[in-house]
């Protein structure tokens, strides 16, 4: 039995017309933002029902349960991105497994990525996560040292930095939401004014994702607005 919502098609079309409708606020084209849907905790058959309503991109935050779906899935080409934080002891089967990683935040942790990238692959793409807020229990660089990491990083053989990421306090207010993003997007700009070639602003989560759009975001990670509340 479907433990997704059955909804699920409806849902889909909400969100992309919600991020349709914050790009053109921003004078931006709607293909501009990806879609990457959070997954976690949600089971195989859900993730199934996502890609038959034309979603492709799926985040995953805890391996064991990753890898699991990956396997049940092989027979979909879809692309698998890992969104939550790493440990040094498993960072093979990401390296190995997932064309996408969004919360690198120490250089040992990209060197094992890059080390373990299967040769046959191509380099695995990374975003550099960075805490924009004094938040203990969330992972992240701090900002003043995020040039230095994004240099060390960007010469590593087996990966490709493609931009940034953060999970910023929640806010209510949008005037805080955008200041958070706007935040980020300064960091981007920074970077690339030094010649970092950046093109990807991993920003924005189901209850903030149009301020995200608004600020710049090339991909939102949502997953309540399309699964509902996450199954215990």
């Amino acid at each position: 039995m479907l433990r997704g919502p059955q909804n699920l098609p409806e849902r889909v079309l909400a969100v992309r017309e919600r991020m349709a409708q914050a790009a053109a606020r921003a004078g931006r084209n709607a293909q501009s933002v990806t879609l990457l849907a959070v997954t976690k905790a949600q089971p195989a058959e859900v993730v199934r029902a996502a890609a038959d309503c034309g979603l492709e991109h799926f985040g995953e935050s805890y391996l064991q349960e990753a890898l699991e779906k990956l396997d049940a899935l092989q027979d979909r080409a879809l692309t698998w991105h890992f969104v939550g934080r790493i440990q040094a002891n498993k960072t093979r089967a990401i390296a190995e497994r997932f064309a996408w990683v969004h919360a690198v935040d120490r250089l040992k942790v990209a060197a094992r990525l890059s080390a373990q990238r299967p040769h046959h692959a191509p380099p695995l793409n990374v975003c550099l996560e960075v805490r924009l807020a004094d938040e203990a229990a969330k992972g992240g660089i701090a900002a003043g040292e995020l040039p230095a990491l994004a240099r060390a990083v960007a010469v590593l053989p087996r990966l490709r930095l493609r931009g940034l990421m953060c999970v910023p306090p929640e806010e209510t207010q949008r005037e805080r939401q955008h200041a958070w993003f706007r935040e980020l997007r300064r960091l981007f700009e920074a970077l690339n004014a030094g010649g970092a070639a950046l093109d990807t602003l991993s920003m924005g989560m189901s209850g903030d994702f149009e301020a995200a759009i608004e600020e710049g975001a090339t991909m939102v990670r949502v997953g309540t607005a399309l699964f509902g509340p996450r199954p215990p």
